[in-house]
């Protein structure tokens, strides 16, 4: 007899999902998704650059971007209490809607043992004679986790909610941030100086957004200086949906170094991939360290980017969306893009913006001719129309994205 039950047991228990490991992150317990997806045999796929995983599978097919607040599982946008993470190299998502997308797919139930820390399938006992009190009180005990959860999604449709974090919600507000100003001149050209430029293109596009009708606020409308710690600060009081601090690059060396070197580049906060993207960095962060800024540094350290990498997957997606459109909107015009238009990089000023962030390099104010064209007012004009032309592209993206949670 003992043989005959220990044989049944190993049977029951043979097919069951292994423990997966869960664990509570800021008071909400998330899963593994990696893990979860491998035991049910779905085969998995994570893009580090875009941030996208995807788990694919006879019975379940489910995507997300990190950071965003959803889940699309087997074509549903399945809405998230909070988003999903990255943590200790680990992909984690919301136990208690995840938990709901599986156990619909693969019609089976999960217990979520917060003790143990790790979401098993639940599975029938060795059958033994008890009451039928007993049996309802043990089957509701190892569904409890997503019974009422489960009810609730099958009868509410995912809505956009109205405080979502900037870059999963209507874009509105829009911050532009020209650089340097007052003391701080920024580059200085032949006939002119960085801090000029940038605020006379920030004013045009402000006009060419307003017509669109967006709300737009500027860090400075006069030559004023402003710390670069406080600028990022600024744009999250006004709530910002997009932030965009508009810059003119630079470069030392002799005349011909000066003419050969020009175009236009679109910079995200990240770690930077080489050491040109660095060393623009630290020549905007110099600022910082020439007028007294006690909370900015030259450059981030290691540490520095731990500290805040949690929370640029939040909104590092809808920066690198922003910065695809307004590259393909600023190209064709008078200044081209320096190799693909877009780098990374440790920029100040961007540390501390609470919503998708990127810092444009309008053009080379040591090269003669892209500084005698940024100085113009034709120039000016086509640079602002421009960069509008990307914001709108990217509220249109955003749109469809969200669009697509509405079905």
């Amino acid at each position: 007899m003992i043989f005959v039950a220990l044989v049944l047991l190993l049977g029951i228990f043979s097919e069951a999902v292994a423990n997966v490991p869960v664990s509570k992150i800021a008071d909400t317990w998330m899963v593994n998704i990696d893990s979860l997806s491998k035991e049910e045999d779905l085969s998995t796929s994570w893009q580090p650059v875009e941030r996208h995983f995807k788990a694919e599978g006879k019975k379940l097919s489910c995507s997300f971007v990190l950071g965003f607040p959803y889940i699309f599982a087997n074509g549903n946008a399945v809405k998230l209490d909070v988003p999903t993470t990255y943590e200790n190299e680990i992909i984690w998502t919301p136990a208690k809607e995840t938990i709901e997308i599986f156990e619909k797919a693969f019609s089976k139930k999960y217990v979520l043992d917060t003790n143990a820390q790790v979401l098993r399938e639940s599975v029938p006992t060795v059958p033994e004679k008890v009451s039928s009190s007993e049996a309802s009180s043990s089957s509701s005990a190892q569904i409890q986790v997503s019974s009422s959860s489960a009810a609730k999604a099958s009868t509410e449709k995912p809505i956009v909610r109205k405080n979502a974090p900037a870059g999963s919600r209507e874009v509105k507000n829009i911050v532009i941030d020209p650089g340097h100003g007052g003391k701080d001149p920024g580059a200085i050209g032949l006939i002119t100086n960085e801090k000029s430029i940038v605020l006379a293109v920030s004013k045009l596009l402000e006009k060419e957004l307003v017509s669109m009708g967006f709300n737009v606020k500027l860090t400075r409308s006069t030559d004023k200086f402003i710390q670069l710690s406080e600028r990022p600060q600024i744009a999250n009081k006004w709530n910002g949906d997009l932030f965009i601090s508009i810059h003119c690059n630079a470069i030392d060396g002799n005349k011909d170094r000066k003419e050969k070197t020009k175009g236009f580049r679109i910079y995200v906060l990240r770690d930077p991939e080489s050491e040109e993207d660095r060393a623009i960095a630290r020549r905007e962060n110099k600022v910082a360290k020439t007028y007294g800024d006690k909370n900015s540094k030259e450059e981030l350290s290691p540490l520095d980017w731990l500290k805040i990498q949690a929370r640029l997957e939040q909104y590092k997606q809808a920066s690198y969306t922003f910065t695809e459109k307004a590259i393909k909107a600023y190209e064709g015009g008078k200044i081209s893009k320096m190799g693909s238009g877009a780098g990374g990089a440790g920029f100040m000023v961007l540390v501390g913006a609470f919503m998708p962030a990127t810092l444009i390099e309008l053009g080379f104010i040591s090269n003669p001719e892209e500084e005698r064209y940024m100085n113009s007012e034709k120039g000016q004009k086509e640079m602002a129309k421009r960069i509008a032309k990307g914001v709108q592209q990217y509220k249109e993206a955003i749109d469809e994205y969200l669009k697509t949670l509405s079905h």
